[in-house]
């Protein structure tokens, strides 16, 4: 082990770039696209990188506020440090853009960590279940075209020519539109292909459940974010009036935010993203606390390599929920959409032709950064 894991410095590095082709969800159209990392180095110079969830230009200063409190602290004090930030904050940023920030340190820290000791960060969370996971393909956003379907079944073609078996398609365009839509794609991608729908919190309850029931017979694996994260008694009648799984925890924040809805059972699959939710130190704590209620954990992945690596060891030790000899494990979520940043500044891994992921076996993360590309991308 080393013999000084004092944190000397962090950094904030916010990166943007401007996309070929704009793209929509339900709730905004991405014209650029960008990412926040942070470099966290000790004093016998160690680098570990993090990265927060959420629009960089707000979440970098409030690493940079939190910075003080962090250098000098010994980066092996993870659970100390991560009480001490979010406390310090508590009256002030119980979820949100705090928890973003605190998730990119947290997340740096482990790599940190995993570097010192010169183990794989899967390995400190205490071994892997396993070592490869199946990969889903996000992307099929509304693009500035007319002929909707006519995209998506193309960029369908192209997902599954890379690998992938299992592909979510975005809706929360109206209501008769994403029926049509949906059904339309799944009879595009025929019935040997997973199909996931997530529409980001598009409907109300009476909306989403006509919904669920209008594609019932499409064979969807699950439904993603119905109603809006706040409306956990939405999220209930969702679950109970229409039988596709829901699926939801993207925008949820902590323990705490999570405990209503793991109490509650107010969705079929929880879905925290390891830079929102209070990085590696916390998801591991909601997985755990998900098990002990039964419920199914599936991370949100949306960023670079380093949200992507921290998520691949997460997932290497979310436990089978049931367990058994033909268990189903969680699902790793890959972009595909369009993000210049995530695919010059960090290294990604491949994507087998059976659309599987290993995880990451170097120390910490396991994932480089490109210094040139990351000062190309600086804001």
């Amino acid at each position: 082990m080393s013999n000084s894991t004092t944190i000397r410095a962090i950094t904030p590095h916010i990166l943007m770039a401007d996309l070929a082709e704009p793209f929509a969800y339900s709730q905004a159209w991405y014209r650029r696209r960008g990412a926040m990392l942070v470099e966290v180095t000790t004093e016998d110079g160690i680098t570990g990188w993090g990265e927060a969830f959420g629009p960089p230009e707000l979440t970098a200063p409030i690493v940079a506020w939190l910075a003080p409190l962090v250098v000098g602290q010994d980066a092996m004090a993870r659970e100390a440090i991560w009480q001490a930030l979010y406390n310090r904050l508590r009256d002030h940023g119980q979820r949100g853009l705090v928890v973003e920030a605190i998730s990119a340190i947290d997340i740096a820290l482990w790599d940190i960590a995993g570097q010192a000791l010169g183990i794989p960060v899967h390995r400190l969370l205490g071994g892997p279940l396993r070592m490869e996971v199946e990969a889903y393909a996000t992307g099929f956003y509304r693009r500035e075209r007319d002929d909707h379907l006519r995209y998506l079944t193309e960029e369908a073609e192209q997902r599954r020519a890379e690998g992938f078996r299992i592909l979510k398609l975005k809706t929360g365009w109206g209501l008769k539109q994403d029926i049509a839509l949906t059904r339309g794609f799944r009879a595009a991608i025929g019935d040997d292909c997973g199909l996931l729908v997530d529409c980001n919190h598009a409907y109300d309850a009476p909306a989403a459940i006509a919904f669920g029931n209008a594609v019932a017979d499409c064979d969807i694996g699950w439904f993603e974010e119905p109603v809006p994260p706040e409306d956990i008694a939405g999220y209930l009648e969702v679950k109970t009036r229409q039988p596709i799984p829901v699926a939801g925890g993207e925008a949820s924040f902590t323990r705490w935010g999570f405990a209503e809805m793991i109490a509650r059972r107010s969705v079929d699959i929880l879905q925290p993203d390891v830079a929102a939710c209070g990085g590696i130190s916390e998801l591991k704590k909601i997985a755990d606390m998900a098990s002990a209620f039964g419920m199914r954990v599936n991370p949100h992945v949306w960023g670079t390599g380093v949200t992507l690596a921290a998520s691949l060891h997460l997932l290497a030790v979310i436990p089978d929920n049931p367990p058994g000899l033909f268990p189903r494990p969680p699902l790793l979520e890959l972009d595909r959409s369009p993000h210049p940043v995530r695919d010059e500044v960090t290294s990604m891994p491949a994507v087998s032709a059976e659309g599987r992921v290993r995880v990451p076996e170097a120390p910490g993360l396991g994932v480089q950064v490109d210094r040139a590309a990351l000062k190309r991308f600086v804001a």
